[in-house]
């Protein structure tokens, strides 16, 4: 989670390039939890964190709009009662980029933190 965590991302422009299956497998090594999928033929990274109520739900939604905000990328976010489901991919180019690995493991780093404080 940290090798990724502490990468840097870069604006994606339409012509970039999709992250690389070696970078999209050693991050799902790393992160167990995430999960690749395909729907629409656009891969993308999932994970559904767990909570306790709505309340630590909505916080971490919050944290995650923060991680998001700060590098102007944003993911799909799915707030319930007691789970977030947070996916990832780049919609300039329709696929995964670096970026969207780098930010989830930011979002890992947030639960991480989250979790200790509590």
């Amino acid at each position: 989670m940290t090798e990724f965590a502490q990468k840097i991302c870069v604006a994606c422009q339409p012509d970039a390039e999709p992250a690389t299956q070696v970078e999209i497998d050693n991050f799902l090594t790393d992160n167990a939890d995430w999960s690749l999928i395909v729907p629409d033929e656009i891969k993308c990274i999932k994970k559904v964190y767990k909570f306790d109520n709505f309340e630590e739900a909505l916080q971490f939604t919050n944290l995650v709009g923060e991680v998001a905000e700060q590098e102007g990328h944003h993911p799909e976010i799915i707030t319930e009662w007691g789970r977030v489901s947070v996916r990832w991919w780049s919609h300039k180019i329709a696929n995964l980029h670096l970026n969207d690995l780098i930010l989830a493991a930011r979002c890992d780093q947030k639960y991480s933190l989250m979790w200790r404080c509590t």
